[in-house]
């Protein structure tokens, strides 16, 4: 089993920026990706990004492509978001998750999800 927890969540201000972390622990696989997803109060959850852990391969929503950079750590075992340029439509819960395989954009295909952190960006 994998353990993930989110970090980094906060209130700021329309154009400013944030940096989400996420640890993991545990058993995880031997082939993996790790993305972030994020839901509003309503809303379907949402791909963000995610990133191959063997070789750091990115994937990006369009939504946020050109303003959230995804980056791992291998000695630490995390994966960030760095996150700029925010937009009060970036406001939801942002979660952490793992897949075996590659990187996917269908929540679906994720094994393991962290607690969540929330982001809330003021206009």
């Amino acid at each position: 089993q994998v353990q993930l927890v989110e970090s980094g969540g906060g209130l700021v201000q329309a154009g400013g920026s944030l940096r989400l972390s996420c640890a993991a622990s545990g058993r995880t696989f031997s082939s993996y990706a790790m993305g972030w997803f994020r839901q509003a109060p309503g809303k379907e959850r949402e791909f963000v990004a995610a990133v191959r852990w063997s070789n750091g391969f990115t994937h990006y929503a369009d939504s946020v492509r050109g303003r959230f950079t995804i980056s791992r750590d291998n000695s630490k075992n995390t994966v960030a978001l760095q996150m700029n340029s925010l937009k009060p439509e970036d406001t939801a819960v942002y979660y952490c998750a793992v897949r075996s395989g590659g990187t996917s954009s269908q929540s679906n295909d994720y094994n393991y999800w962290g607690q969540g952190t929330q982001v809330t960006v003021s206009s």
